[in-house]
């Protein structure tokens, strides 16, 4: 029987990220068995049914793709209370306006468990004896928008933030991220460190104020006079650019000096904002994939002003809100600037506007339109995946409570789309609720179609690594976990995964008079703060004779891994699939080496 070391894909495996799973949700009793060798065997002994249960390496590296649509859904009724008693059949889901049948509907409620999710552990020094270990729930990665931020909107968010994060619960994780990348803390409860870097935040714009140019062309007015020709902004940007330029309207080629003044600046503006822009998605995309690997409640909370994301973008912020929704991701948006006004011809940290009164209204309702275009990428991402969104608010500090706070009830609406055409279209989503008025719903507004049909081995795969990286038990396939471990030195151990798989409710394929399916096996081990430590994949291909068959559904088979480590507290996740039924099961164990 082989074995081999797990390999992590994605951004896992590129920046070696740690990875943690879910809290200890079961107790197994430490096993009285020998110590095993590193790796994994399958008893009964490999010669004895050598021609018909093999094991084999196989790649391990995933990809994102899209076959179960999932739209997670809050519904609060007229007083802002969230609903909690809904059933599948009271909400209705239309893709481009045509009704979708849900097939997957789930209800999660704020700061609960499912039955048999409790804290245990299992293991011993001593036979019969188990130590209780008590691992971290919730994991807030706070995303400090600092590339777009302001100093005075900075200072009072930093504040705010600091006297937060002081109540933080003690099994409660958080860590400081900037879309600078500057500044960062990864996920602790040292609180002492959490002060220590929000003092260090600081405005920190990667291409710098296009401000003080002239003519005044901010990012909004330069997409609607390069990507959508609209003529008025750009007479409004050429007036002000014959002002600021000190030209004469009666000289010949001024207006044209102008006019390319204006496309010039209008390409910097464009050339800057999409930087910043794709820099501040990026580092937001990789905020959700850093958390995907998390156990527990998951949350972003992105404390930004907004930031203008053209259509050009528009993907980026879909593919954001998919991979957060399908690893339980829930991001929360704060508006930094609170409530704001916009000053006529700019405020002071901006170049004056040199159009004359004419346009001067036109300009103003540019620089309207443009505030409110900033907060519509933290709206569409916190309504996108079920969260939270304050703003127009200056009460920062009910501002952190409210978006730190999961929803109270969260549904989650699947569908597998009918009829799908692979042309990477976008899909616009609406849920509405039969029989309810005068409540408010938020659900995620659309997805991208894929390009190309789904691979069913990379489909496998997915699934096995959101398992494997998740904190839910699933029970599709018999199977049961046993942990131990023996002290080898001082500061030495093993820790040994015993499974055993009942065959009796597996689904065999009979083929050349064989009985066939094969199982995958992944064990992992996560530290006491759910870091990622090892794991090991196997597969086993069964081709039982119907004696075989027949013997094995009453003694079913046992599986044993074994792994080298240092004593310490380790939660120990389990992940089996099998390739006919296409079923998994998922289990969670812990072991304490004193």
């Amino acid at each position: 029987m082989t074995t081999r070391n797990y390999r992590l894909s994605g951004f896992l495996a590129r920046r070696a990220l740690p990875c943690l799973l879910s809290c200890l949700m079961g107790f197994f009793p430490a096993l009285r068995n020998a110590p095993a060798q590193q790796g994994s065997e399958t008893q009964p002994p490999a010669d004895k049914n050598e021609a018909e249960m093999s094991s084999h390496d196989a790649p391990a590296t995933f990809k994102a793709k899209v076959n179960l649509v999932l739209v997670p859904v809050v519904v609060r009724d007229a007083e802002g209370h969230a609903i909690g008693n809904l059933k599948q059949e009271d909400f209705q889901l239309f893709d481009k306006g045509k009704p979708q049948v849900i097939t997957k509907f789930s209800v999660e409620k704020s700061g609960g468990l499912a039955a048999g999710q409790e804290n245990g552990a299992a293991g011993s020094a001593a036979p019969g004896q188990a130590t209780a270990l008590t691992m971290p729930e919730r994991y807030v990665a706070y995303l400090f928008d600092d590339v777009h931020l302001r100093f005075e909107d900075l200072g009072r968010v930093r504040d705010a933030a600091g006297r937060h994060l002081a109540s933080m619960e003690p099994n409660d994780r958080a860590a400081i991220f900037t879309t600078s990348g500057q500044t960062m803390l990864d996920f602790t409860d040292d609180r002492a460190k959490f002060q220590e870097t929000l003092l260090r935040l600081q405005p920190r714009p990667i291409t710098g104020s296009v401000a003080a140019d002239c003519p005044n062309v901010t990012y909004y007015m330069a997409d609607l006079i390069q990507n959508k020709n609209d003529t008025q902004a750009f007479q409004v940007a050429s007036d002000d650019a014959m002002a600021c330029l000190g030209l004469d309207p009666a000289k010949s080629g001024s207006l044209q000096l102008a006019q390319q003044s204006v496309r010039s600046a209008a390409a910097r503006a464009m050339n800057n904002g999409d930087h910043e822009t794709r820099i501040s998605l990026n580092v937001l995309r990789d905020a959700a994939r850093r958390l995907a690997a998390k156990p527990g409640q998951r949350s972003i909370i992105l404390v930004s002003p907004g930031f203008f994301t053209p259509d050009d973008v528009l993907h980026d912020k879909i593919d954001i809100m998919d991979r957060a929704i399908r690893s339980n991701v829930v991001i929360n948006a704060l508006d930094a600037r609170g409530l704001y006004t916009i000053v006529p011809g700019g405020d002071a940290s901006q170049s004056p506007s040199y159009v004359g009164v004419q346009s001067a209204g036109i300009m103003v309702q540019f620089q309207s339109d443009g505030a409110r275009r900033q907060a519509d990428v933290l709206a569409e991402l916190a309504e996108g995946t079920g969260g939270a969104f304050f703003h127009n608010n200056n009460d920062l500090d009910e501002g952190f409570k409210r978006v730190d706070a999961r929803p109270e009830y969260l549904y989650m609406l699947g569908f597998s789309p009918q009829n799908l055409k692979l042309d990477g279209s976008f899909h616009n989503l609406k849920v509405t609720i039969k029989g309810l008025n005068k409540i408010t719903l938020r659900a995620r507004r659309g997805y991208y179609a894929p390009k190309r049909p789904d691979d069913p081995v990379e489909t496998a795969k997915e699934e096995i690594q959101d398992a494997l990286f998740s904190r839910e038990l699933m029970h599709d396939l018999p199977v049961e976990l046993h942990t131990q471990f023996f002290k080898v030195g001082e500061d030495s151990a093993k820790v040994t995964v015993l499974v055993r798989l009942d065959l009796k409710h597996i689904r065999f394929r009979k083929a050349d008079g064989r009985n066939q399916n094969n199982l995958t096996i992944v064990s992992g081990l996560f530290d006491r703060n759910g870091n990622y430590v090892t794991a090991i994949e196997k597969k086993i291909e069964m081709r039982l004779r119907d004696d075989t068959l027949e013997k094995k559904v009453g003694s079913g088979i046992t599986v044993r891994t074994s792994f080298d480590v240092k004593p310490g507290s380790y939660l120990v996740r389990l992940v089996v699939r099998d390739s006919e039924g296409q079923l998994m099961s998922a289990e969670n164990g812990a072991v304490e080496i004193p």
